[in-house]
């Protein structure tokens, strides 16, 4: 079965620290560009993170400077580390993969995305 799974969300206060993991399963991210996005309860679905087959990344700017967005292709997985995490930052992420050959990724929509996973709760509270 081709799919994605993201796993290593969870409950943290504010200023903690979260490592979020989206695991191809069924094919290879060699080929993909992948992307975070996150929804909030009762807010549309937004754009977090991507990033290239070749290593190029972007990123909303209001997690610019917490999040950083990796790949490990050995293990078939990209990675969401996140960082002085915010109340605003509780969402359920999602990660999706792009099959079409690109110089650069977007989080502007998820669109062009597929393969998505159930995903993964991350709650800050306090």
């Amino acid at each position: 079965q081709v799919q994605l799974v993201e796993s290593g969300g969870g409950l943290v206060q504010p200023g903690g620290s979260l490592k979020l993991s989206c695991r191809a399963s069924g094919f290879s991210l060699d080929y993909y560009a992948v992307a975070w996005f996150r929804q909030a309860p009762g807010k549309e679905r937004e754009g977090v993170s991507c990033i290239t087959r070749d290593g190029t990344t972007n990123v909303l700017d209001s997690v610019e400077g917490r999040f950083t967005i990796t790949r490990d292709d050995a293990k078939n997985t990209v990675y969401l580390e996140m960082n002085d995490l915010r109340l605003e930052d509780t969402a359920t992420y999602y990660c999706g993969a792009d099959g079409v050959e690109k110089v650069s990724c977007t989080i502007a929509t998820d669109v062009l995305y597929d393969h998505w996973g159930q995903g993964t709760q991350v709650s800050v509270s306090s």
